[in-house]
């Protein structure tokens, strides 16, 4: 066995064994030949890409043909729909540009920055700035960047299972292969790396792990679903309409188009698309200014909809640090001897854990300034312990564990009765043991001499308490998962006031079969001695009864929960290896953040179902009316500037205003389903209304001018239809909303009374009685429209009522 000394005396006397690395000036050699790891931090869309995703769309190009037809027939007027698609889409590039620059910002500072030993120093730096040849060190929680072959390995034991999906840590050895994408589990080490840049498998993984995207959301899926359909609506009717106006205004071909296109153009819902993406950029820029670095867009909505949530204590509920408070001798152990045996096994340990750093803060490194390290063994997860060979001054040798309890000790010792008193305290317990055979020696921990309990207290998290009640209230169930012991966790747990937190399930007792699982889980809030591959499974049992979990945590153990969970959260201070992984990065590590990331969500998927009904409607009622001018042979009631007029003043500014608006409505399923249910009603009664009175109008109306009085007339109950679906969806009222409606009715009357615009947008009420008889016929749509939304709004609410879960 290789004799070493302490961190401290490796530093002063055997330098020379270690790896210098490359020195300034090869690094500078390989920089001018390019081989550089210069993979370029991919939080977004390039600015080619955003321009391209807003501008090519299906439904501009439909749009832009139709403006182009209006700018050869005329006038100008006509083709006002083509200017707003032009205004929304620059609104939507320039939003998008924003939330790249937040996004392309957040994820520099969350970017891993490995430990390169360069000239004999280590130092940190930026992955882009890496070599082919770099020597970069390795400790627990590192993520291994580059591809590369290890100079240096000291117990180290790696996780490739990003890569092989196989979940047991590989032990690595000099000489040993080590790829990108894997992460430290246990030890130390440093590698060579030999392959950089695109050629680094790493390259791919990065790209995927923080790569802005809308896939895999519900509203994103839906809203394509329904523009499917649409298009399959369009085309048809599109055609008929064409055919039957050519034939009404056979006389007037320039009429006909135009009346063509003003049937066409309101089927599009184009803004629907955009304000989806804006209201989720807007999400992202929100979160990014409270340190929230979200690595995909549908991970905001998709936060939104989970109700479960699994919490990782350490790291999440408490702070990272802690206090040793006490050490309670056992076998007649001499207290100061245990004092140096902790001093020395702090010293032993270049990469320690919060426990063993609150061990070396309570016993400081001189304390065993003449004990010399022969060997150690990191601590891991899997083993709950860790070790060192040590010989003290007078010459003895001798292996000690630093570890679990109740995992070093047999069942039944009397020292596990001072633990669990000490647990239910909320004091975490490590047992000091004295053992005569190696540490790494698998049976070195079933016989051991127990010298010392060293008592731990950890730091609460200040936020934790009021968070947890959040989720409460919003009907999430916040499960603790945790690694340590399980009455300690219930004691930290009930101290924040976690409903269940006196009930705690030890793992370890956990049926193995998923369904059984499944409802231990339900039942249960906190759970502890859980193994990585535990949490894994457990994450799966949840899902399996059909529930959305999200996962929280920031330690190699909790990546394999991280990545099956349907949202995986990590804190900034976490490994590189749960930040690769997860979907939302909590950079200030505060916990806190969560409760807006899933109030952001809601405002989304609320807001957004808002919209859609707005927009969708418009598509129903104009589908109906070609319909209905098709069977009847007459000419298209509205010209292109109505609708755009009517479309800007009931749909699109306000549907602006309501996608930004705050929303804590709770997040439910079948997007589709449920906006059709509104819009589908609301547009038939909306298109009905609008082709009586444009039918009464035609009755009354004769001689020249006939027409514009008649599109009049229908324009006026087609608004006055639309304000009302527009006050349905406003509701429930609030100041600035009262204002909104009031604003666009506003807006109306001053093109109605104003006479350039009367011009305008060829809009002048003749008479008392059809403009009377226009606003009775709105009047009792509008009591339909109630009586349909109260109908829908009760079946609406009797089928999600059971699937509601209930309030803790």
């Amino acid at each position: 066995m290789t004799e070493r000394t302490d961190a401290d005396a490796v530093a002063a006397s055997s330098a020379s064994a270690r790896e210098p690395g490359l020195s300034s000036a090869e690094v500078a050699r390989r920089v001018a030949r390019g081989e550089v790891n210069d993979v370029p931090v991919r939080s977004s869309r390039s600015v080619t890409e955003i321009v391209r995703a807003n501008v090519l769309t299906r439904f501009n190009a439909i749009i832009g043909g139709l403006f182009l037809v209006i700018l050869v027939v005329g006038p100008i007027q006509d083709g006002l729909f083509g200017f707003v698609i032009v205004a929304n889409t620059a609104i939507g590039i320039f939003q998008e540009l924003r939330a790249k620059r937040t996004l392309d910002d957040l994820a520099v500072i969350g970017e891993a920055r490995p430990t390169v030993r360069r000239d004999g120093t280590s130092a940190e730096i930026g992955t882009s700035q890496i070599v082919l040849g770099d020597l970069i060190e390795l400790g627990p929680g590192d993520k291994v960047v580059v591809d590369g072959r290890l100079a240096e390995a000291d117990g180290l034991e790696i996780d490739e299972s990003l890569l092989t999906g196989e979940a047991d840590p590989v032990l690595k050895r000099a000489g040993d292969e080590v790829m990108s994408g894997s992460f430290v589990v246990a030890g130390a080490g440093a590698f060579s790396a030999t392959k950089v840049g695109r050629e680094a498998y790493a390259a791919q993984l990065a790209e995927e792990a923080s790569r802005f995207t809308l896939v895999n959301s519900e509203l994103r899926n839906g809203i394509s679903l329904i523009l499917k359909w649409v298009t399959w609506m369009m085309v048809p009717t599109a055609i008929g309409l064409i055919i039957s106006q050519f034939t009404v205004q056979n006389h007037d071909w320039r009429e006909a188009v135009r009346r063509t296109v003003g049937g066409i153009t309101p089927m599009v819902p184009e803004g629907l698309v955009l304000l989806t993406s804006v209201a989720f950029a807007i999400g992202v820029v929100r979160l990014g200014r409270r340190q929230c670095l979200v690595q995909e867009l549908p991970a905001i909505e998709g936060l939104a909809r989970v109700d479960v949530v699994c919490l990782d204590k350490t790291g999440t509920l408490t702070e990272g640090g802690m206090d040793l408070t006490g050490l309670r001798m056992l076998d007649g152990a001499d207290q100061e001897h245990v004092r140096r045996v902790l001093s020395a096994l702090g010293r032993s340990d270049p990469h320690p854990n919060a426990s063993l750093q609150a061990v070396i803060d309570a016993c400081p490194p001189e304390l065993a300034e003449d004990w010399r390290t022969v060997d150690t063994l990191p601590f891991s997860s899997a083993r709950k312990y860790s070790g060192a060979l040590l010989t003290e001054p007078d010459g003895t040798t001798a292996g000690w564990l630093l570890g679990a309890p109740d995992v070093l000790l047999p069942e039944g010792h009397a020292a596990l009765a001072e633990v669990d008193r000490l647990n239910d305290e909320g004091l975490r317990v490590l047992l000091l043991s004295r053992t005569d055979r190696d540490p790494a020696d698998p049976a070195a921990a079933q016989a051991v001499r127990p010298q010392a309990l060293v008592v731990l207290e950890q730091r609460l998290r200040p936020d934790a308490s009021d968070t947890l009640r959040y989720f409460a209230e919003q009907e999430v169930h916040a499960k603790v998962i945790s690694g340590d012991n399980a009455v300690s966790v219930g004691a930290v747990a009930g101290k924040l006031g976690l409903p269940g937190a006196q009930r705690p399930v030890d793992a370890r007792r956990l049926p193995a079969e998923r369904d059984a699982m499944a409802r231990v889980l339900d039942e249960g809030s906190v759970f502890g001695r859980v193994t990585p591959q535990q949490k894994r499974d457990m994450v799966g049992a949840l899902q399996s009864r059909g529930h959305n979990v999200a996962m929280t945590g920031d330690g190699v153990n909790d990546v394999l929960a991280l990545k099956d969970a349907d949202i995986g959260v990590s804190m900034g201070s976490g490994s590189e290896a749960t930040r690769a992984v997860a979907q939302i990065v909590l950079l200030d590590n505060s916990f806190a953040t969560l409760p807006y990331v899933v109030a952001e969500g809601r405002r989304v998927i609320g807001n957004i179902t808002r919209v859609a009904t707005l927009f969708l409607t418009k598509t129903v009622y104009s589908v109906l009316l070609a319909l209905l001018v098709v069977f009847w042979q007459i000419p298209y009631p509205f010209l292109p500037r109505h609708l755009t007029l009517l479309s800007t003043l009931t749909i699109g500014v306000p549907a602006f205003f309501l996608a930004l608006a705050p929303n804590k409505e709770r997040a439910r399923p079948h997007f589709v389903r449920r906006v059709m249910r509104y819009s589908t009603p609301a547009g038939l009664i909306c298109g009905t209304a609008a082709f009586v009175a444009y039918l009464v109008a035609r009755h009354h109306y004769t001689g020249s001018g006939a027409l514009d009085a008649e599109t009049s007339a229908a324009t006026l109950t087609l608004f006055l239809m639309e304000l009302w679906v527009l006050a349905i969806v406003a509701r429930p009222y609030t100041w600035w909303r009262v204002v909104l409606v009031f604003v666009m009715v506003l807006g109306f009357l001053v093109v109605l009374v104003v006479p350039p615009l009367q011009r305008f947008f060829a809009l002048k009420l003749i008479g008392d009685e059809v403009p009377w008889t226009a606003v009775g016929i709105a009047a009792a749509g509008g009591v339909v429209l109630e009586l349909c939304w109260a109908w829908v709004r009760r079946r609406d609410t009797r089928e999600t009522a059971p699937a509601a879960p209930a309030t803790t």
